[in-house]
């Protein structure tokens, strides 16, 4: 049974009775987490496979007396951080896949091992819209488009709750800086939060999402955690949302008061503000006792559902990492990997015993899976590139090289058949900011993570690297790993192939190996444009006490100021060729149902991402994007084979959000785009009016 909202609201009345029967005491204890700020720090100290933040379920609430069971915490946006899990490509790269089938296998995955770890409680959907891609954690959100983030995150919620896990939306809202993440307050007009910070949160609570997390910055000046607008007047009276809200982990709120009359349902992981403090605040007409009644009944209620619903399976330990898990980890690195240039056809490499083959970079020896802080995956092991290459190629002759002094990588370049050049980032650069402190013996020097504050481009030695090895070998094949949009601007034109492999994953090298080598066809699209330049793209300053979010972004901002990216969004290249054609619109009842037939005109088997974009012809009196993705299919075609996709748009999905809420613009036509790419050369427009 799904455990949906419809499903959950019929446990109200049993969930009210319990709270009728509970003290003030009992109740409060249901919003308080179990484990000390001190236990979770020391889980930091010295990380291992044994021991590390979240090694075991984060406790929260429960009440035996009345058999409501506790929440029991599992973070991991790449797979479960309990103990030893199966290690996902990063949330970007799975992004990527444009695949949402896919996603929801990934989601039940997750769902399936967090069970055999005897938790109930996935905080790992996380679906901030990255302002700038610099920011830190950007690799744990699927991109840089608001439907796209809803899309997937909608199919992460509905894998993880099929198993009867109660998936967790974070962060509300507006998180997408690092650095000053606890100081930081965000603006934005009215029309830009709904539209393009909130909107993709509400499509994931549409779609059944039991549970959301605030987030650690300010909006408006109010921390988020004790925000009563975003907490009670967004999700509890304009989207009706059933569900509760947890804080962010140990500074998500600041004070017991603000926090308990916003909405915050529970303190996590710790109690320092809520137990003993949210009764005295009670007692003392602080906090209205019906507040903590209502947090309570949603608390059960949600617990209940999930609780009392029949498994679809058994969980034993033995899930954690199985071999269908490890499968699917390939598959998704393997659908997620995007060739962005391919000159002359030079990939895939041909297999060939003679060939010598030259693997160059740190990285392409470096088991890099991505950030070091709240998302870090334990797995039980990790292919980088290099192993994954040299497996695959036994009967070659595979030689290693750093690259770090360039003029011997250079002398050995010269004497390869093929070159494989990793380049990119890993957790020192960029991800979860872990600040210096004594409790964690972390000094200024050696500080984990954070944003890209001074270049989106690669390293200047790697860029040095790339250029002096391309000057005596173009059999070369550019491998980029970071969790978003890496500027290649200086040195794109002197190799020939360019490849976007994410942090892929504890399958990684071996999915990157079977793309170079042709075992299987590229797929991936980019969830984000590549801007020729950062000032491009919208400004940030990334330590600041306050910081404007316009309306436009990445691919809008691009488009609406005519410049040109350097690659657009949505786009990918594949082996085989496909050919679009037959587009068209319908438009029954309240839906928009966009057509076209894709021909695989080429010589193998390949999987193309259908896109549909929709503007305002001749733009309107509201100022708007030229175009925004709003729907996508990816379909597999065999060579000579035609396919017909369907894409369904709701026509709500084109109002605008005015003083007076959503409304249409009226007296407009529509333009609907229909292609593989964002870039008008990928696109075919159709005119239609609603």
């Amino acid at each position: 049974m799904k455990v949906d909202k419809k499903y959950r609201l019929t446990f109200t009345k049993k969930a009210t009775e319990i709270v009728d029967k509970m003290s003030l005491e009992e109740k409060v204890a249901l919003m308080s987490g179990n484990i000390s700020v001190e236990d979770m720090l020391k889980d930091f100290e010295n990380p291992n496979a044994d021991v590390h933040y979240n090694s075991r379920p984060y406790p929260a609430g429960g009440n035996d007396k009345y058999k409501i069971p506790s929440l029991r915490f599992c973070d991991g946006p790449r797979g479960v951080v309990t103990e030893k899990s199966t290690c996902f490509p990063v949330t970007m790269a799975r992004g990527a896949t444009f695949n949402t089938e896919l996603e929801k296998e990934v989601g039940k995955a997750i769902g399936r091992e967090i069970r055999a770890y005897g938790g109930n409680f996935f905080g790992g959907v996380c679906i901030n819209l990255p302002y700038n891609p610099g920011w830190g954690r950007s690799q744990e959100v699927y991109g840089e488009d608001d439907f796209h983030l809803g899309k997937m995150g909608s199919a992460l919620v509905e894998g993880v709750q099929y198993e009867n896990v109660i998936a967790c939306i974070k962060h509300f809202a507006f998180n997408s800086m690092e650095n000053s993440r606890f100081d930081v307050s965000i603006e934005a007009d009215k029309r830009t939060e709904r539209e393009v910070y909130l909107n993709h949160f509400k499509m994931c609570i549409d779609s059944g999402a039991a549970s959301v997390m605030s987030a650690y910055n300010k909006y408006k000046g109010e921390y988020c955690g004790q925000n009563k607008y975003l907490l009670t007047d967004v999700l509890r009276k304009d989207w009706d949302f059933d569900g509760f809200v947890v804080s962010d982990f140990a500074w998500g709120i600041r004070s017991t008061v603000p926090a308990a009359n916003a909405g915050l349902d529970i303190e996590m992981p710790n109690t320092n503000y809520y137990g003993e403090n949210l009764v005295k605040a009670v007692k003392n007409g602080e906090v209205d006792e019906e507040k903590i009644n209502k947090s309570a009944i949603r608390i059960i209620r949600t617990l209940l559902a999930f609780k009392e619903t029949k498994d679809p399976e058994e969980y034993p330990r033995k899930v954690i990492g199985c071999v269908d898990h490890i499968k699917l980890a390939n598959k998704v690195a393997e659908e997620a990997i995007t060739l962005i240039k391919n000159e002359n056809k030079i990939l895939p490499f041909d297999k060939d015993d003679s060939k010598n083959i030259l693997v160059l970079g740190e990285l392409a020896n470096t088991e890099n899976i991505g950030d070091h802080g709240s998302s870090r995956v334990f797995p039980p092991y990790v292919v980088t590139p290099l192993e994954g290459i040299t497996k695959d190629q036994l009967n070659s002759t595979v030689i290693y090289n750093s690259g770090k002094n360039i003029e011997d990588a250079v002398n050995i370049a010269k004497e390869a058949d093929r070159i494989i050049l990793v380049a990119g980032y890993r957790d020192f650069d960029e991800g979860e900011y872990i600040e210096p402190t004594e409790e964690l013996g972390i000094d200024q020097e050696n500080a984990i993570g954070g944003d890209r504050k001074e270049s989106l481009g690669l390293h200047d030695e790697e860029i040095a690297l790339i250029k002096a090895v391309s000057s005596v070998n173009k059999n070369l094949v550019v491998v980029l790993v970071g969790g978003n949009m890496i500027r290649i601007s200086e040195w794109s034109d002197q190799v020939p192939a360019i490849v976007m492999a994410y942090y892929p994953g504890m399958e990684g090298g071996s999915a990157l190996s079977s793309i170079i080598f042709g075992e299987v066809n590229p797929s991936g699209k980019l969830p984000f444009a590549i801007a020729k330049d950062d000032k491009d793209l919208p400004q940030v300053k990334w330590i600041s006490n306050k910081q404007t979010y316009n309306y436009y972004h990445g691919y809008t901002k691009l488009e609406k100021e005519n410049i040109a990216p350097q690659y657009y969004y949505g786009f990918g290249l594949s082996y085989t060729n496909f050919n679009i054609s037959e587009r068209a619109i319908t438009i029954i009842n309240d839906k928009l149902t966009a057509s076209c037939k894709v021909s695989n005109i080429g010589s193998r088997s390949g999987k193309e991402v259908v896109q549909l974009y929709i503007g305002i012809e001749n733009g309107g009196k509201i100022d708007r994007p030229i175009k925004l993705l709003k729907g996508f299919e990816k379909i597999e075609v065999e060579p000579g084979q035609s396919k017909t996709v369907d894409i369904i748009c709701p026509l709500d999905s084109l109002k605008y959000y005015s003083e007076e809420g959503w409304v249409y613009e009226e007296g407009v036509t529509y333009a609907a785009y229909i292609g593989t790419s964002s870039d008008p050369k990928d696109l075919e427009k159709l005119i239609f009016t609603i």
